[in-house]
């Protein structure tokens, strides 16, 4: 007696496919502004340390590649089929350049 009531409760609270579409974009834009600031910023960190030059011009060359890895993350964020394939094309490098900079004794905030 209750099941149809329930079931028709549930049907309620589904988005529409406009609202999916929308938190979509939202979800990519979110994305592609706070993930893509912090996997250019991080690239930039490791390159800092790695670039085998002085420390200033390592430190200019890389930032000035940032700019480049900042736009090429934006464009690939809304070029990927969906918002979580892009989360996670962000987070798993992320992950990894943390870890090699953590490795590197890099990280200013580390635990360590």
């Amino acid at each position: 007696m209750h099941a149809p009531a329930a079931l028709e409760k549930i049907a309620r609270l589904r988005l529409s496919a406009g609202a999916r579409y929308r938190l979509g974009v939202a979800s990519r834009s979110v994305a592609a502004i706070v993930g893509g600031y912090v996997l250019a910023a991080l690239v930039t960190m490791l390159l800092s340390v790695s670039l085998p030059m002085a420390r200033s011009e390592a430190v200019m060359t890389a930032t000035l590649l940032s700019f480049a890895i900042y736009t090429c993350v934006v464009m690939w964020v809304f070029a990927t089929r969906s918002a979580l394939r892009a989360w996670l094309g962000l987070l798993i490098p992320a992950a990894v350049i943390a870890a090699i900079l953590q490795s590197m004794d890099a990280l200013s905030w580390s635990l360590a």
